[in-house]
């Protein structure tokens, strides 16, 4: 069986092995691929990996052999499952195995902004505190999230999981969520978007991006917050439209936002949050850590060898 992997580098840059997917059959990785180059690299494949190489209705038509897309990440936008299904080519995603590792960067970014860590690291390096008359000293506000609102726009594995840890900070947590309120785990309140808006101290988003919330963090929507509210996003770039938040970012309608991805990644130059002091960026590494990698290579050996056995599991 022919086995491709058109942009493996992101997951797997050399500290994990592919051994497992090898023991199934020939396999070609390729770091990266360029959209031109899509349709010649995958041209005998019969089993096909992608990440973020964008599998549209153009590239399945010229791909015969074709007979499955295993996407390495749970969201699978950058396939056209529409058009793989009306040729039987089954589609795979990788669920649920970044959940731990993105819910600690949640927070990371959290007490970057409330505890300034990295700041004052950084000014002590240079000598700062050395020069201090008094024990201890600080530029900027210091927040205790004990007693704050923590507002959840999306209720599943990942968002689940930061409202546990919310909780052990002691934070009061409303959710977003097509759950019932009687179904919720104890301690969180169903809320809807205006109420979550208005009283949240700390907004993360962790919902899936559809036709309907495009963009809907914007000028509108953060009218609605607190001036000292703190916007999180590791879920999706295109749910926040970038300009408006800046622009909040900037006239103090928002104190911070902190984002682990953007609308377009990487980011063009003048994306006007990359200039602004109070938006926290991280460059889309929250699924990133070693250990969330090799689950992720893990399940997507298991989900092949699974279509191989002819019972495919992870089917979008």
């Amino acid at each position: 069986m022919k086995i491709i992997i058109l942009d493996g580098y992101a997951a797997n840059p050399g500290d994990l092995s592919w051994e497992g997917l090898r023991e199934l059959g020939d396999v070609t990785i390729y770091d990266r691929t360029k959209p031109e180059e899509t349709v010649e690299r995958a041209g005998d494949a019969e089993v096909l990996l992608t990440n973020k190489v964008v599998l549209g209705r153009k590239e399945i038509e010229q791909l015969p052999n074709l007979r499955y897309i295993g996407v390495l990440a749970t969201g699978y936008n950058v396939v056209d499952t529409q058009a793989a299904h009306e040729r039987g080519i089954v589609v795979t995603n990788i669920p649920a195995y970044s959940t731990e590792s993105v819910a600690q960067m949640v927070f990371a970014h959290l007490l970057t902004v409330t505890n300034r860590t990295e700041h004052y690291a950084i000014q002590n390096r240079q000598g700062r505190w050395s020069q201090n008359p008094d024990f201890c000293y600080w530029d900027a506000p210091l927040m205790e999230l004990a007693g704050k609102t923590f507002g959840i726009v999306g209720l599943g594995n990942i968002g689940s999981r930061v409202a546990q840890i919310a909780q052990a900070f002691g934070m009061q947590v409303k959710a977003l969520t097509s759950k019932a309120a009687d179904t919720l785990p104890a301690g969180i309140l169903k809320a809807d978007l205006n109420e979550l808006l208005a009283t949240s101290d700390v907004l993360s988003l962790h919902c899936p991006l559809t036709a309907n919330n495009r963009h809907f963090i914007n000028a509108k929507t953060l009218a609605l917050m607190k001036p000292t509210a703190i916007v999180i996003n590791t879920g999706r770039g295109p749910l926040v439209n970038d300009a408006d938040v800046a622009e909040a970012l900037a006239a103090g309608r928002l104190a911070a936002y902190c984002a682990d991805v953007l609308t377009d990644e990487p980011p063009h130059a003048d994306n006007p949050l990359l200039c602004q002091p109070h938006a926290y960026l991280t460059p889309h590494i929250a699924w990133a850590t070693r250990e969330a990698r090799r689950r992720l290579l893990d399940i997507a050996t298991d989900n092949v060898r699974a279509f191989v056995e002819g019972h495919p599991q992870n089917v979008v």
